[in-house]
Order: C-alpha cells, then sequence, then structure tokens
C-alpha cells in the first residue's frame, strides 16, 4: 500500500500522519473519507517507465479511490452535450451528475496536500475549498445577472445541511442506537448556532428595514448598504471563527477517533506527491467551473421543461446534488455513533455558506458593479430564521434521540413543498406575498 510504496511520494520523503495530526482532521476530512476506497496498486507497480508509473498511480487514486468514480463520465458527456446542441435538460442533469464526486475529490485533495502543510494550513485550505462548488456556481450566476439564482442556491444549501443532512443523521443513527444514549459535545454546537444567529441578524435587518420605510423605491440604496457593512460584519466574524477553529480552541472541531480505529490504523501516509495534489486540485477546480457555467445556464430551460419553478430547483435539487458526497458521509458516521462528525459536518458547511460564501457573494457583486442585497424576501428568510431556531432548541441538551431528527426532517419537507408550489419567475418584483402585504404590514411598522 502507500506505505510500502515510496515511489509514489515526489518530494523524496514520505510522510507519516501522526496520532497528534490525525486527531486534527477536521469532520468534513472525516465525512469524506467514509466514500473512498482503498485501490490495489499491484498492477501499476510493475510498470519500469518511473514517470508513466506515477502518472497512472496518480489517476488511480485521484479517479478510481472513491465509490462515487461510476458519475465520472456525466462530466463529459455534459461537455459533449454541450459543444454539440444536446437538450438544455440533460446538460443539466449531467452536469449536476458530475459535480457530485468533484466535490468530493476536492476534500480528498485538500487533506492530501495537508500532509505536506502542517494541519493549521491544511485547515485553511480545507475551510476555503469545502464549498467551493456553490461559491463557485454562485459567481457564474452573478456574472449572468442571475441574482435569484445566487440567493436560491445559497439558502438552499444552508436549509439543507441545517434540516435534510443534520435531521437524517440524527434519525438514521437514533435507529440504529436505540438502546444507546447519543451524546455529542455541545461547544461546537454552541459556536455555529451562535455564528448562525448573526447571519440570521444581518439577513433580517435589510427586509424589515424595507417593510418599515414607506416606500421600497427610498429604501433601496439603504438596503443595499446595509447589506454590504453586514457582509463586511459577518466576514469579519468568519475569519474570528477561523482563529478560534485552527488556533485557539482547535480541540473543539477535532474529530475525534475511537480507541479502536487508533489500533487498526497507527499511521498514514499521503498516496499522492504536494505537486500532484496541487495540479489536481487546479484541475478538479476548473472542471467545477466548467460544468457549474453549464448548470446556471441551463437552469431556466430544464425548469421549463420539467415543469418545476426554479426557486425548487436551485434551493432542493442543487444542494442535494452537490453535496451527497459530504451528506452520506455524515449519515454513515451517524449511522457508528459519531455524532460529533455528523454535526461538524452539517453545522460547519451551513455556518461557512451563512458567514463567508453568501457576505463574499455580496462584495463580489459590490465589485462587478451589480446590486445584491442580503434582503432574500419574506418567505426565504422566514424559512431560514425556523430553520435556524429549530436546529438551536434540537441541539441544546447534548443529547440526541430519532425523534429529534424526524421532526427536523418533517421541517425541510414543508419548506420543499412551498417551494415545490411558489413559481414566481426569476427577476421578478419581490414576491405577490410581499407586495401583496406590504400595505398592511407597512402600516403596522410605522405604527
Amino acid at each position: 500500500m502507500a506505505s510500502t510504496e515510496p515511489w509514489l511520494m515526489e518530494n523524496g520523503s514520505v510522510k507519516v500522519l501522526s496520532k497528534e495530526i490525525r486527531h486534527g482532521r477536521t469532520a468534513h476530512n472525516r465525512s469524506s473519507s467514509s466514500l473512498r476506497k482503498k485501490s490495489d496498486l499491484t498492477l501499476v507497480s510493475k510498470i519500469r517507465f518511473p514517470c508513466l508509473r506515477r502518472c497512472l498511480a496518480n489517476i488511480q487514486e485521484v479517479i478510481l479511490g472513491t465509490k462515487l468514480s461510476v458519475l465520472f463520465p456525466a462530466i463529459p458527456l455534459a461537455i459533449i452535450g454541450q459543444c454539440f446542441g444536446f437538450a438544455e435538460p440533460w446538460v443539466f442533469a449531467l452536469s449536476l451528475l458530475g459535480l457530485t464526486p468533484l466535490a468530493e475529490r476536492v476534500s480528498f485533495l485538500t487533506e492530501q496536500i495537508a500532509f505536506y502543510t502542517g494541519p493549521t494550513v491544511g485547515g485553511l485550505l480545507n475551510a476555503t475549498c469545502g464549498n467551493a462548488t456553490e461559491l463557485i456556481i454562485a459567481i457564474f450566476a452573478l456574472y449572468e445577472r442571475k441574482i435569484d439564482v445566487v440567493k436560491y442556491s445559497l439558502l438552499g444549501s444552508i436549509l439543507s445541511n441545517l434540516l435534510l443532512v443534520l435531521g437524517t443523521s440524527l434519525l438514521c443513527g437514533g435507529i440504529a442506537n436505540l438502546r444507546k444514549e447519543q451524546k455529542y459535545d455541545r461547544k461546537q454546537a454552541d459556536v455555529n448556532s451562535l455564528l448562525l444567529l448573526l447571519a440570521l441578524l444581518c439577513h433580517m435587518l435589510p427586509l424589515l428595514f424595507k417593510y418599515a420605510a414607506a416606500s421600497s423605491d427610498i429604501t433601496a440604496k439603504a438596503t443595499l448598504q446595509l447589506s454590504r457593512a453586514s457582509s463586511i460584519v459577518m466576514l469579519i466574524g468568519y475569519f474570528a471563527y477561523l482563529v478560534f477553529q485552527l488556533w485557539t480552541h482547535r480541540e473543539f472541531f477535532e474529530a475525534q477517533e475511537d480507541s479502536e480505529d487508533d489500533d487498526d490504523v497507527t499511521e498514514e501516509t499521503p498516496v499522492i506527491g504536494f505537486w500532484s495534489g496541487f495540479a489536481w486540485l487546479v484541475g478538479m477546480t476548473a472542471i467545477i467551473a466548467l460544468l457549474s457555467e453549464f448548470v446556471v445556464g441551463t437552469i431556466e430551460d430544464a425548469s421549463n421543461s420539467w415543469g418545476i419553478s426554479v426557486s425548487f430547483i436551485s434551493i432542493i435539487l442543487l444542494p442535494i446534488v452537490g453535496n451527497a458526497a459530504e451528506h452520506a458521509g455524515a449519515i454513515i458516521f451517524a449511522f457508528k455513533n459519531k455524532l460529533d462528525i455528523s454535526l461538524g459536518v452539517a453545522l460547519g458547511s451551513a455556518t461557512q455558506i451563512a458567514v463567508f460564501v453568501v457576505p463574499l457573494c455580496v462584495i463580489i457583486s459590490w465589485i462587478m458593479g451589480i446590486t445584491m442585497d442580503l434582503n432574500f424576501n419574506l418567505l426565504e428568510t422566514g424559512s431560514l430564521a425556523l430553520a435556524i431556531i429549530a436546529t438551536a432548541f434540537t441541539l441544546q441538551d447534548g443529547t440526541s434521540h430519532y425523534m429529534k431528527g424526524f421532526v427536523l426532517l418533517l421541517c425541510y419537507f414543508v419548506i420543499g413543498a412551498c417551494f415545490f408550489v411558489s413559481n414566481r419567475p426569476l427577476d421578478a418584483d419581490p414576491n405577490g406575498v410581499k407586495m401583496g402585504l406590504q400595505s398592511s404590514t407597512g402600516r403596522v411598522f410605522r405604527a
């Protein structure tokens, strides 16, 4: 295996992952590793030419080293479909399927690079690339002036992590461990809940400010300025969160391994070299960008062809398919009664999107000269508020059972049904609900 194949390394020395560093792995790393499989390098090791041997070994580790490798053919099919004018819904579906293994492979590559850079730099790299798919899709949607798609997709990622992933993890973990009391460390959950409440405040103030004013036209500029200022505040909070997570209170976020795991796995070594990992990471990111462009360009045609609203596709389908690997890993660890890892995946991803990706998109749109604020409209902001509050109440006592997960899933299904029946066109003036309630709600706030 990797520890007995020194020719796999490009830098001469093989760095062993010690027990201390292994315990510093984040929940995202542990979650993604549950979908990886060991590669049999017996045939590759018999190749006489070193360059060809390293190249084939890297391909086998990166492309075939995941249980989701069966989805990789969707990538060239999506590219061929786009080049030869296939039906837009097919290009959209193939692009979504192609994004699924790429997201898992990015996590794998960041972990491989962390072997050479250390856990702190690796943690920063993982924090930056952890939600690369959502960020790249949002940037392409901003470029095409599809502000609603940006807001819908980011909102959907937060809702899916808080309600779908966390709910399924608690439900499956509770059913699989009926005779055991499931406990988790509340420290990490408390920190993430506070940041999510900060993000909720920054989302609600522009909405309330717009409702409380006499005319939306008068408050449009003020709402935009408030959103940009709130985005800067959230980014400052996120950088403080990184310092808290990676330096001062790292033990709160470490994915601890069981003693039996320590007996089985005494040491870990990288399977690819540093520069190979960096080159693969750049290539994977470029492919994600290409497929994201296909997704953004074909989402409206897919919506019209399937008879499903763009809001439902963006809020429900995009997050589920794009982060399927990470979500599956969280559920697998919940089955093993390792809720700290499941919570780290669900809450960590939701927090990163809420206080980093969303405000970063506002700042990027500001730089691009595009108007994007934090007013996600009444229905969307209300769904976000209820999801955060329900999650905070669920995690307040440090114990879990299947009923908590079941209720979170029911909340997600109700919100999904709400957006399924909602069929508001893109770039419409804020929703009909808002316009219908403008006069009465405005009078209430002014009174």
